[in-house]
C-alpha cells in the first residue's frame, strides 16, 4: 500500500506539472465516460430494472394479432378455461371531466378489474384498491387515485380517503392513493391518473368490441410456452364456436416486462453502442497521448530501472498515472452524465419512453461510472505500460537514442492506435450518415395533409350543463365559429381523432349488393367524425365528389368520404362515388345505408411510417348524438408564418377559448408539426446524438493524427534537415509526410467499413427509405474522414518544411 501511495503522490506531482497533457486527457475521459454513464443510466431504468410490481418475471400480458384488445366475452373465456394463471385482469382507456374548486380538468384513468390490482401486488399508501362487489351497476363509483393527482388536485390531503369527488358530474368515493412508484400501464395508457372499476355486466356477451388489455400472473413453475399453448387451445375453441367475430384470431401470450421494452430496446442499444466506441476513442487518444508523453520520459524510466527499480513497478506507475486520470475525467463525467440525462429527458415527449419518470442519477449509475473509469484506464494505459515494461537501460540514458527500435515500437504503436480511432470514427460517421438519410427520407413523407402553422386542441363537455343531446352539437358549433372570427386563424374545424397525434378507432363496414366477406376476414376502416371545413383546414386533397356541408345534418340523407386506399380497393378503375356503404359506431347507424360523396387523398393514421388504411369520413352534424362523442379536437390553421409567430399565435389562441368556454375542460393543445416530431422521436433522437458523438469521434480521431505526425516530424527534424540540405523539394518532404500519416488511416479505414458492413445492420429497426448498407452514406462518410484526416496530416507536415535545415543538422 505503501508503493501505490507513492506511486499516486508520484503521478499527481507529475501531472501537476504537466497541466495541458493532463486537462486534454482529464477531458477526453470525462466526454466517454459521462457519455457512457448518461446512456447506461436510461437503459438501466428502461430495460434492465424489473417493473416495480410484485414478483414481476410471472407477469404477462395477452393480446389478439396485430397487437388488437380483447372482447369482453373472450376474456370471460380465457379467465374460466385457462388453467396457467394464477389470476387474470383486464383494463380499458377511460378518462374523465374532474370538478374540483369550480375548475374542470380532463384527466386521462383507466377501468380496471378488481383483480388486476391484486395481481400486480402494490398495496396503496393510503385507503384500499377495489373488490369484485365494485366490478357490478350500483357499486362501481369509487376511485383510486394517483399520488401525482393526489397531491397536485387535493393538496396531499391525508383525509383524501372517504371523500367524494365529482367526475362527469358522477359522485365518486376515493377508495385510496398509490404510492409515488406506482404507474401503470408502462406501455400503454402511461398517462393515467386514476382508476376505477369496470364494469363489464352488460357486455358479458360481447365478442365484437374488443376494448380490453388482458393481463395475467403465471402459476408457480408454468412457462410462457405452456401458457402460450392453452390460450392457443381455447383461442381455437372460440374460432370454430363463433367463426364470424373469432376465426383466424390468434393470442399471444408477452411477458410484460419484454412487451415494455421492445418498442425501445433497439434505440437504447444502438446509442449504447454508439457511447461505447467514443469511450473507446477516448482511451486511444489518451494512450496515444501517454505514449508521446512516454518520449520525454525515457530517461526517467531508465534512470529507475539503473537503481534498482523493477520493470512491474515501471508498468504500476503507468497505469497508476492512466487510473488517476481517468478517476479525475469520471468525477467531471457523471457531473456531464447528469447534466446529460436532464437534456434527454427534455428531448423526450412525454410517456415516449417506458418508466420515463425513473430516469435519472443513482447508486447503479455511480458504480458503473466507477467500473468504466477503471476499465478506461486499462485500455488506455495497456500500450503505455507495455512500452514502459520494454525500456532499454543503455540507449534510453543516450541523448540520441531516438532512432532504436525502442522509438521504432513506439511509433507503431501509435499507429495502431491511430488506425484503431480511425476505424471507430468511421464506424460513427457512416451510423451517423445513415440516420440523416433517413431524417431526410422522413420529412419527405406525404402524410396526406400539411401540418405547418396548424394548432390542434381538444374540447370536451363532458361532466358539464352542454354534455346533453342537442346543446353537444350547438356548444361546438358556436366555438367553431368564435374561433374563426379570431384575426390569427385562417380556417377552422374539428374532428373526433386527429391523424397521428390522435386515438384510433377502427370499425367494420360493408357495401350494399356484394357479399360480405368471409369469417376472420372482415373489412375495416378507420372511423373519422368531422364537421364542415375539416379538410380544408388541414388540406387534404378532394379527389372526387365533394366536402360535407352544413346541410349534412340530422333531416338530410346519410353520407360518407371515403379516402383514396378503400375506394381503389373496391372500385378499382370506376368512381365510388354514389355507391352505398354500411358504417357507423352504432348498430342503428351500421344499418343505415351512406351514400359516398367524396373521394379524398390518404392521410398518414396513427403511424408515420406505417402502411396506409382503409378510412371513412362521416358527418358529425347528421347524427351527433348517436356518435356519443362528448369532446372533438379542434383544427386551427394559423396565418402566421414562422414556428416563433406558431407558438405566439397559439398561446393567444388558447387564453381565448378559455374566456370565451370558461366552464369547458381544454386539452391536448399541440402543434402538429410538433406532433410528428414527437411520432418521430427515435429516429430523431438517434440521428442527434450519432451525429454529435460522430462529430467527437472525428475531432478525436484529427487529433490524434495530428498529434503522431507532429511527434514524428518532431523526431525526424535531423533527417529532414539532411533531405533539405541535399536539395529535397517541399513537395516531396509534405508527401512523405502524407504517405507516412496516411497509412494507418487507410488501415484503419479499410477496418472500419468491414466493421460498418457488419454492425449498421442492427440500426434497420430505427432507418427508413434508405438501406442499412447505403452507398451514399458510406461514401459521405470515408470522403469526410479523408479530408480531415489529410488535413491533421498536412499542418504538422507543412511545419516540418520550414525548419532551418542548417538548426536541423546542429541537433544531436
Amino acid at each position: 500500500m505503501k508503493t501505490w501511495h507513492l506511486d499516486l503522490t508520484h503521478s499527481l506531482r507529475s501531472l501537476l506539472k504537466n497541466p495541458g497533457y493532463a486537462g486534454i486527457a482529464i477531458l477526453l475521459f470525462a466526454l466517454g465516460i459521462g457519455a457512457n454513464t448518461a446512456i447506461f443510466s436510461v437503459a438501466d431504468a428502461v430495460l434492465l430494472r424489473p417493473l416495480p410490481y410484485a414478483d414481476p418475471d410471472r407477469l404477462v400480458v395477452t393480446l389478439h394479432d396485430r397487437n388488437a384488445p380483447v372482447s369482453p366475452a373472450d376474456y370471460h373465456d380465457y379467465q374460466k378455461s385457462v388453467q396457467a394463471f394464477e389470476k387474470m385482469g383486464a383494463a380499458q382507456m377511460w378518462g374523465a371531466t374532474l370538478t374540483a374548486d369550480d375548475r374542470r380538468e380532463q384527466i386521462p384513468g383507466l377501468q380496471v378489474t378488481a383483480s388486476l390490482m391484486d395481481l400486480l401486488g402494490v398495496p396503496p399508501m393510503l385507503g384500499r384498491t377495489f373488490s369484485e362487489e365494485n366490478e357490478h351497476e350500483g357499486h362501481s363509483h369509487v376511485l383510486l387515485l394517483s399520488h401525482g393527482l393526489w397531491k397536485s388536485r387535493f393538496g396531499a390531503d391525508p383525509g383524501i380517503v372517504g371523500r367524494t369527488v365529482v367526475l362527469d358530474r358522477i359522485s365518486y368515493t376515493v377508495t385510496g392513493v398509490m404510492p409515488a412508484s406506482f404507474r401503470f400501464a408502462p406501455f400503454w395508457a402511461t398517462r393515467a391518473q386514476m382508476w376505477a372499476p369496470l364494469d363489464l355486466d352488460k357486455r358479458v356477451g360481447d365478442r365484437d368490441g374488443r376494448s380490453l388489455r388482458v393481463f395475467a400472473r403465471l402459476k408457480p413453475g408454468v412457462n410462457v410456452k405452456q401458457a402460450q399453448a392453452e390460450m392457443d387451445a381455447v383461442a381455437a375453441h372460440l374460432a370454430e364456436q363463433y367463426p364470424q367475430t373469432n376465426a383466424k384470431l390468434g393470442i399471444s401470450v408477452i411477458p410484460l416486462h419484454e412487451k415494455v421494452v421492445t418498442a425501445v430496446r433497439p434505440t437504447l442499444l444502438v446509442l449504447l453502442g454508439t457511447v461505447g466506441f467514443v469511450l473507446l476513442i477516448a482511451c486511444a487518444t489518451v494512450g496515444n497521448l501517454m505514449l508521446a508523453r512516454s518520449v520525454g520520459r525515457r530517461k526517467e524510466m531508465a534512470l529507475r530501472l539503473a537503481v534498482g527499480a523493477q520493470r512491474s513497478d515501471l508498468v504500476r506507475l503507468t497505469l497508476v498515472e492512466a487510473l488517476v486520470l481517468a478517476f479525475l475525467g469520471a468525477a467531471g463525467g457523471i457531473l456531464l452524465g447528469s447534466w446529460a440525462i436532464d437534456l434527454l429527458a427534455a428531448m423526450l415527449p412525454p410517456g415516449s419512453v417506458p418508466r420515463q419518470a425513473e430516469l435519472g442519477f443513482d447508486r447503479t449509475a455511480l458504480l458503473f461510472g466507477a467500473a468504466v473509469s477503471i476499465a478506461s484506464a486499462m485500455l488506455a494505459g495497456i500500450l503505455p505500460s507495455i512500452q514502459a515494461m520494454r525500456a532499454n537501460l543503455n540507449s534510453d540514458l543516450k541523448d540520441g537514442g531516438r532512432g532504436t527500435s525502442q522509438g521504432s515500437r513506439r511509433m507503431r504503436s501509435q499507429s495502431a492506435l491511430v488506425a484503431a480511432e480511425v476505424a471507430l470514427s468511421l464506424l460513427l460517421l457512416a451510423g451517423a450518415g445513415l440516420m440523416m438519410r433517413t431524417m431526410v427520407a422522413l420529412s419527405q413523407v406525404d402524410g396526406g395533409f400539411d401540418p405547418h402553422h396548424l394548432l390542434t386542441m381538444q374540447i370536451s363537455v363532458s361532466g358539464t350543463d352542454y354534455d346533453q343531446p342537442g346543446k353537444r352539437e350547438n356548444l361546438f358549433r358556436q366555438v367553431r365559429d368564435h374561433l374563426a372570427a379570431l384575426p390569427e386563424v385562417e380556417a377552422v374545424s374539428a374532428v373526433n381523432h386527429l391523424p397521428i397525434g390522435g386515438d384510433m378507432w377502427r370499425l367494420g363496414y360493408r357495401i350494399e349488393g356484394r357479399p360480405a366477406p368471409p369469417p376472420g376476414e372482415n373489412w375495416g376502416a378507420v372511423y373519422r367524425v368531422m364537421m364542415p371545413g375539416y379538410l380544408g383546414t388541414m388540406r387534404i386533397h378532394l379527389i372526387e365528389g365533394r366536402d360535407f356541408t352544413e346541410f349534412d345534418n340530422r333531416t338530410s340523407m346519410a353520407v360518407a368520404i371515403i379516402n383514396e386506399t378503400l375506394a381503389k380497393r373496391h372500385w378499382p378503375g370506376e368512381s365510388a362515388i354514389g355507391k352505398v356503404i354500411h358504417y357507423g359506431i352504432s348498430a342503428e347507424d351500421q344499418k343505415a345505408p351512406r351514400t359516398i360523396v367524396g373521394v379524398v387523398r390518404d392521410v398518414r393514421q396513427g403511424d408515420w411510417i406505417a402502411p396506409l388504411d382503409n378510412e371513412i369520413y362521416v358527418p358529425y352534424l347528421q347524427n351527433p348524438d348517436s356518435m356519443g362523442l362528448s369532446y372533438l379536437t379542434f383544427a386551427l390553421r394559423t396565418r402566421t408564418m414562422t414556428a416563433t409567430a406558431d407558438a405566439a399565435a397559439a398561446e393567444r389562441i388558447v387564453r381565448e377559448v378559455r374566456t370565451f368556454a370558461k366552464s369547458l375542460p381544454i386539452s391536448e393543445v399541440a402543434r402538429m408539426d410538433r406532433i410528428i416530431a414527437d411520432e418521430l422521436w427515435r429516429q430523431r433522437l438517434a440521428a442527434i446524438l450519432m451525429g454529435a458523438f460522430a462529430l467527437v469521434a472525428l475531432l478525436l480521431a484529427a487529433a490524434g493524427i495530428y498529434g503522431v505526425i507532429s511527434h514524428s516530424m518532431r523526431q525526424r527534424a535531423q533527417e529532414i534537415g539532411i533531405r533539405m540540405a541535399l536539395g529535397a523539394r517541399t513537395g516531396d518532404v509534405i508527401g512523405l509526410a502524407l504517405w507516412e500519416g496516411m497509412k494507418p488511416v487507410l488501415s484503419g479505414m479499410t477496418l472500419g467499413l468491414l466493421g460498418a458492413l457488419m454492425l449498421t445492420r442492427f440500426l434497420a429497426t430505427l432507418l427508413y427509405g434508405v438501406e442499412a448498407h447505403d452507398t451514399t452514406a458510406f461514401a459521405g462518410a470515408v470522403v469526410l474522414l479523408i479530408t480531415v484526416c489529410a488535413a491533421a496530416n498536412l499542418i504538422p507536415a507543412v511545419r516540418a518544411t520550414r525548419v532551418d535545415p542548417v538548426i536541423a543538422l546542429r541537433q544531436d
